[in-house]
């Protein structure tokens, strides 16, 4: 008898993980005027010029809106917010068995001699691998058109810190991860992210490359990845139900907690103002792969995760209010001081602040 519940339990909840595009608000007394009203004065005072707003609790849709001249089918570069889909694309081939994170670069890549070959495919992904965190001042942009020719011009670079010593936020080491999963798996990027991340989670509109209206650069794993509303939230659906979307397993639970638990460990992160700023907490446990742990348990548990970008798109799960949500966006125009990077972060206060004054309401 017990098992019978247990099977129409978890086939209720794969129920709820339907498209969203598909999905339906459900009718609730969530009052989310607050929220919408600071959205909307971004996109009036030019910041933006839409967004898209989408909220899940108990993977049912509580809120969903759209501002300005977003759509449903609008794509957006959503700059940093890609790293996450990054950091789970190389997890399904830790899954696989095809890498591990404690591999070293020069496992895959002998040509880095010096100090960033002893670099760790963990340490890329937590900005902990002593690479230079973006180009050199002065330097081109990446035009690259291959992952192999990226990573060609980053081995010529000199390493700012032995691995492991210093956090430093950025996107280039994030360039040779993926080098080493394309070597790993026989197949470049793109298609690599599609089948094991965009086409299992139905994100049709989801892709890495080209990373912008140019077309044919390299992709870029820290910071390229465009997606639409709908495309991210059934990636965050997969991360909150550990590795699961629509019954069927994407990720396993262990990939999906890896990607959680602390990867900055003993490096340095006093110089990283992001927590410090947005959450007031000042700690060294703020990073894990391809995601900041903004808020974690007195057992060292993140309980607030998100990948925010320059550009404003942030996206969060929130354990312990069982709910995960997505702001999507991208900035027009820096005015007034304003930082999207820093403003964002907001969204997930003012979504407690509702679900506080409905529980103060019932009672």
């Amino acid at each position: 008898m017990n098992s019978i519940r247990i099977l129409i339990v978890l086939s209720f909840a794969f129920c709820t993980q339907i498209s969203f595009a598909q999905q339906k608000v459900i009718q609730s007394s969530y009052d989310f005027s607050a929220l919408d009203a600071k959205i909307n004065s971004w996109v009036d005072s030019g910041y933006y010029k839409g967004a898209g707003f989408m909220l899940v609790k108990d993977n049912q849709v509580i809120h969903k809106k759209y501002y300005g001249n977003y759509e449903p089918e609008t794509v957006v570069f959503i700059a940093s917010a890609g790293k996450w889909l990054a950091a789970a694309t190389i997890a399904a081939v830790i899954d696989e068995g095809k890498l591990h994170w404690n591999d070293k670069v020069n496992k895959w890549l002998p040509e880095f001699r010096d100090e960033k070959g002893q670099a760790t495919l963990a340490q890329l992904l937590s900005h902990t691998a002593g690479f230079p965190d973006y180009q050199p001042a002065g330097q081109p942009i990446d035009i690259y058109q291959t992952l192999q020719e990226s990573v060609a011009h980053i081995v010529q670079l000199p390493a700012d810190t032995l691995p492991g010593t210093k956090f430093k936020y950025g996107g280039l080491a994030m360039q040779v991860a993926g080098r080493m999963a394309e070597l790993a798996t026989g197949r470049d990027w793109e298609s690599l992210f599609r089948a094991k991340i965009a086409l299992p989670l139905g994100m049709r509109s989801t892709h890495f490359t080209p990373v912008d209206s140019a077309g044919g650069h390299a992709p870029m794993l820290g910071g390229g990845a465009r997606t639409t509303l709908n495309d991210y939230m059934q990636f965050l659906s997969m991360i909150y139900n550990k590795g699961v979307y629509k019954g069927k397993r994407i990720l396993t639970a262990k990939a999906v907690h890896d990607m959680q638990a602390n990867h900055v460990l003993t490096a340095d992160a006093s110089g990283e103002r992001f927590i410090l700023n947005i959450r007031a907490r000042r700690s060294n446990d703020i990073y894990g792969l391809g995601e900041w742990r903004e808020e974690v348990n007195a057992q060292g548990e993140a309980t607030l995760i998100s990948s925010p970008s320059w550009a404003g798109a942030y996206p969060w799960i929130d354990f312990e209010n069982h709910l995960y949500g997505f702001f999507i966006t991208h900035i027009t125009g820096y005015k007034n001081g304003f930082s999207s990077f820093y403003a964002s972060p907001v969204l997930p206060l003012l979504v407690r602040d509702a679900l506080q004054n409905r529980a103060i309401k019932k009672e």
